[in-house]
């Protein structure tokens, strides 16, 4: 059966229990990649609100492989959602902004965080790292729609194991608007200017790296 429900819970991380964290899972669990990730959400100006949204509409590149991507479901701290994407070739991301805007999506939230990803007890763990604001993670598992229970339940005994705050449906809304205000920036079509992203982030760089 296929595994496309992201079964996901997400907490704070001080920069002290982010710093322990990451020395646990350094010790007892599997480092798999370093993320460097800009996205832009445009469901925040589609008129649902962040605590009624059900559906995600982004873009985003994860270093420097742009990706289209869709999420279904309810929004919150400890959610389950079919997630819908598809990668395209490496130096498209300015040419899906375009295509987008053409397509009536020209302003969403622009957000840049780096994250350090592991695995351990069959959990992703993401310690996200907003950068000058704040920590957060997020515990993930693909599931298949009738492993959903069982997913999360397993995600919550390793969370609640490792001592990690686990966000209230309010608190990670409260979370979200903060970043809304502080950390992230509003993204519009209309101030766009050929190739603006590519030079602001230098994307061919992180290909380059590879």
């Amino acid at each position: 059966m296929t595994k496309d429900i992201e079964v996901e819970v997400s907490g704070p991380l001080s920069n002290k229990k982010n710093a322990e964290l990451i020395k646990f899972l350094e010790k007892n669990g599997k480092k798999t990649t370093v993320k460097h990730r800009v996205l832009i959400d445009y469901s925040t100006f589609l008129g649902d609100g962040i605590k009624n949204r059900k559906k995600d509409i982004r873009l985003r590149i994860t270093n420097g492989q742009p990706e289209i991507i869709v999420k279904l479901g309810d929004w919150n701290s400890s959610n389950h959602r079919k997630e819908l994407s598809v990668f395209t070739e490496a130096g498209s991301f300015d040419r899906l902004v375009q295509i987008y805007a053409a397509l009536g999506y020209e302003k969403g939230m622009l957000c840049e965080r780096t994250t350090q990803v592991y695995r351990y007890k069959d959990i992703e763990f993401a310690l996200v790292e907003v950068p000058r604001h704040s920590f957060h993670y997020e515990a993930e598992i693909m599931s298949s729609e009738d492993g959903v229970e069982k997913a999360k339940k397993h995600i919550e005994e390793v969370c609640t194991e490792l001592g990690l705050e686990i966000f209230s449906n309010q608190g990670y809304i409260d979370y979200i608007e903060t970043l809304n205000r502080e950390a992230n920036e509003v993204f519009e079509f209309k101030n766009y200017t050929e190739g603006y992203f590519e030079n602001r982030y230098h994307f061919s760089q992180e290909i380059s790296k590879k």
